[in-house]
């Protein structure tokens, strides 16, 4: 593994007050579901969002900084992130909080554990949020939904921290959402959210969940080293049925593989390379176009730089 320099002694002068951890060339292929990709040079978690606003107040403003969630849609490049990598965790970013029928969750808060939490105080219109392998922050930047729900439909307002350490406030007119995306600014890291539920009864919430989660096993590869969805569906169609169109069910390239069970996932069956993965992913892009004229659109997130370039 090429490593990064070590530029923690130079953050650390510029913020000597910082009370997070910052580790050197961490491996990020322990954090993410395809279990691929290379280092961070700097990985960060901030003790709270003061912490990571002070960070980012005083960091380079030329340094990228890149934020990672619980890695479940996200494909690491085998060269690693240079810059400083951000993941939230903690008590601080991970809580849930229950006021009447809002519920204000940090932003590392997976999506499930938020859908329970709502049924457990029997508010129902979350309980499509057992369906998303992945946690509030990433929900709020790609409007992830499943199941017929949206983040949009239950979102009051998302808070965060810029580039230059400055603590912002989205209502939901300003996140600007639509299909699988957000029109936030792209420096923003959310730190919070609150969500509106309506009075329901636990016990039916409770059964849709379970209706989600049976749906889910039955018909995704949930426990293959995969990734959510691969592709965002085009308008008016299905991105798996184009898949399997163009005869890619199954197909491989080194150790990466389309899944046989559901198209629009794929999986790391044999120590695939992250540039394994993603060349399948064009490879299947390029074969949907063939044959169908549509252009297919990654949903899964690819982060970092190739291995030739990586330190």
């Amino acid at each position: 593994m090429t490593a990064f320099p070590d530029i923690i002694p130079a953050i650390r002068a510029a913020a000597p007050a910082l009370r997070g951890r910052l580790i050197a060339n961490q491996l990020l292929s322990d954090l993410t579901w395809f279990r691929v990709g290379g280092p961070a040079q700097v990985l960060f978690t901030p003790a709270d969002e003061e912490d990571l606003a002070h960070l980012l107040d005083v960091l380079d403003p030329d340094l990228p900084v890149t934020v990672i969630g619980l890695g479940s849609n996200l494909i690491v490049r085998d060269g690693g992130i240079p810059g400083v990598t951000i993941r939230l965790g903690g008590k601080a970013f991970g809580s849930v909080e229950i006021d009447g029928e809002t519920l204000r969750a940090g932003t590392a808060v997976p999506d499930m554990r938020l859908a329970k939490t709502a049924a457990e105080a029997s508010l129902d219109g979350l309980a499509f949020l057992r369906g998303i392998p992945g946690s509030i922050g990433g929900a709020l930047r790609m409007n992830a939904g499943a199941h017929g729900g949206e983040t949009t439909d239950v979102l009051v307002e998302a808070r965060g921290i810029d580039r230059s350490g400055t603590l912002r406030v989205f209502t939901h007119a300003k996140m600007g959402f639509t299909y699988r995306h957000s029109e936030a600014p792209e420096d923003v890291i959310f730190t919070s959210a609150l969500f509106r539920g309506r009075p329901g009864d636990r016990r039916e919430i409770e059964a849709e969940m379970d209706r989600v989660t049976a749906a889910r096993e039955a018909a995704q590869p949930i426990r293959e080293r995969t990734g959510g969805s691969t592709f965002k569906n085009p308008p008016g169609g299905k991105a798996w049925q184009l898949v399997d169109a163009a005869g890619c069910r199954g197909l491989t390239l080194g150790g990466a593989q389309v899944s046989e069970m559901h198209c629009n996932f794929l999986i790391n069956r044999a120590d695939a390379s992250a540039s394994d993965i993603e060349a399948l992913g064009e490879e299947v892009r390029r074969r949907v176009r063939e044959t169908s004229g549509v252009e297919l659109h990654w949903e899964i997130r690819r982060i970092g730089v190739p291995a030739s370039t990586g330190g």
